[in-house]
């Protein structure tokens, strides 16, 4: 019980990180329209700016510096090439943001090698947050969940709330109002294609620690991304999260469980209680936890199938 407890626990805070990386996504698409496909890309330069920026001024400075830098790199791509290539249409700005990818992934290669390189815990975060009969849950893992829910709460505050919330949805419907109304609108969209990647380098830093970085990071983490901004719907920060989660839990449980494949047929309702009958041997072998990377593209073909939209998605004649 205890196992089970500790292992939902990293199953969430894994799903949060992903929220904290989906978020940016989720909230460039449904503001400007643009699937930012250097998304990830921005969230590998953000885990390497902040390990340069930790190794000289600390954890703490990363945190603040490395989102700021990347947001800046991600206003210039908006308004000097973004800007440039919107009134050409989706493609043109799907295939900017694929170029934009490679080049940022050639650039990390350029300034830190292609050696796999190691963050480190910050000293206050490292350690368990408690320890029960043997089993253990860090610190860090807790401040990386605290940190998603603050920005959750923190993107809702100024997307509902707040004035330059009204600003922005305003100013994707009704552009010419809010111009006459004195706002630069181009200005707004710079703002937030800027906030949704120093979110992404935001994740970047925060899950450093727990991951290697290389100069694959990018595309390892980005296909999962895109799974998880699909099944929650295009656009929904509330199916971004629950999809998140979702992933997390499910794929962090797979990871942690000594069960086969045939084990598991042979507990399923329905079905013969001697699972290896059913399969072929090499596939009764298997175990859950080397099946566990194939989660989540098993949950968004599922998902495709059963609801093509998402959870949250509304159909475009809805919308």
């Amino acid at each position: 019980m205890q196992s089970f407890v500790i292992d939902a626990l990293n199953g969430v805070s894994y799903g949060l990180l992903l929220f904290m990386l989906s978020a940016g996504l989720t909230l460039i698409f449904s503001m400007l329209g643009v699937l930012n496909f250097a998304h990830a890309s921005f969230y590998m330069l953000g885990a390497y700016v902040g390990f340069s920026v930790a190794a000289r001024a600390g954890f703490w400075w990363a945190l603040v510096v490395a989102p700021f830098v990347v947001g800046l790199m991600g206003a210039a791509l908006e308004r000097w090439l973004l800007r440039r290539v919107r009134p050409h249409g989706h493609l043109a700005e799907l295939l900017l943001t694929f170029g934009a990818a490679y080049l940022i992934g050639e650039g990390v290669k350029l300034v830190w090698g292609l050696q796999a390189l190691s963050a480190v815990v910050p000293r206050a975060l490292d350690g368990p947050l408690f320890d029960a009969y043997g089993i253990a849950f860090s610190r860090y893992r807790a401040f990386m969940m605290a940190v998603a829910i603050a920005m959750l709460v923190a993107l809702h505050a100024v997307l509902r709330v707040s004035k330059a919330g009204l600003v922005v949805r305003a100013a994707l419907t009704h552009p010419d109002a809010v111009e006459a109304l004195g706002h630069d609108v181009p200005r707004v969209f710079t703002g937030v294609f800027a906030a949704g990647t120093a979110l992404a380098a935001l994740a970047g830093v925060i899950g450093a620690p727990l991951f290697v970085l290389e100069p694959a990071m990018a595309e390892s983490v980005g296909s999962i991304v895109f799974v998880v901004v699909v099944i929650g719907g295009l656009g929904s920060l509330g199916g971004a999260l629950v999809a998140s989660l979702v992933i997390g839990c499910v794929q962090t449980v797979a990871v942690a469980s000594d069960l086969s494949v045939g084990d598991l047929f042979g507990v399923l309702p329905g079905l013969p209680g001697d699972g290896d009958r059913m399969l072929p041997a090499a596939w009764s072998a298997l175990t859950l936890a080397q099946l566990a990377p194939l989660v989540p593209y098993l949950l968004l073909v599922a998902m495709l199938a059963v609801r093509s939209r998402g959870l949250f998605g509304q159909r475009e004649d809805d919308a």
